[in-house]
């Protein structure tokens, strides 16, 4: 399962409703947000994990951290804490308030939602994305996690994670994942 799909089905598909009514979006444009917002944080997450120190960093994170909890209980989406630990996270993965307010604007052209939304947005977003991440590292194991190679590891589950079908693209998983929710809200 690729981490968009991860977290669109959160709690069969709270989350999205969770955000959107947070954020004032239709559920199609807090989807469309989710599908702009997760690759960029999933490529930060992967630079991040690249270095020695940066993969230590992120699985002490991961080990320590309570991020399955804004996965688990939706409810955490809105409160001040998940903002502020959100926007540490995104310190960590972009290194600077530029950078996000960069994937903000970029977003709010690919989608059409607002930028300030998106700004607002993805802090609370980031929380999704280590808290999907965390919840696959116990699966994966700690000796798993830490191991060599890009097709090991935390680099090899955000490699699946951002491309599901495993031909070099996200663009294509991104919007049969998209789709496929959408068809499920309307049924």
């Amino acid at each position: 399962m690729n981490l968009l799909q991860s977290i669109l089905n959160t709690q069969n598909g709270d989350s999205v409703r969770q955000l959107a009514q947070n954020f004032g979006l239709g559920e199609d444009q807090t989807v469309a947000a989710l599908s702009s917002l997760i690759p960029a944080l999933s490529q930060g997450l992967k630079q991040n994990a690249s270095s020695g120190d940066g993969l230590q960093s992120l699985l002490s994170a991961l080990g320590s951290g309570t991020h399955q909890r804004y996965v688990d209980d939706v409810s955490t989406l809105g409160q001040q804490e998940t903002i502020q630990e959100g926007n540490g996270i995104l310190g960590h993965l972009f290194g600077s308030k530029d950078v996000s307010r960069q994937v903000a604007s970029q977003a709010a052209a690919q989608t059409g939602v607002g930028a300030d939304i998106l700004k607002r947005m993805l802090p609370v977003v980031a929380t999704m994305v280590m808290g999907s991440v965390s919840k696959q590292v116990p699966a994966l194991g700690l000796q798993n996690a830490v191991g060599g190679g890009e097709s090991s590891g935390v680099m090899g589950m955000l490699s699946t994670f951002l491309d599901a079908d495993r031909d070099g693209s996200v663009a294509d998983d991104v919007m049969g994942f998209v789709g496929r929710f959408l068809q499920k809200g309307n049924s």
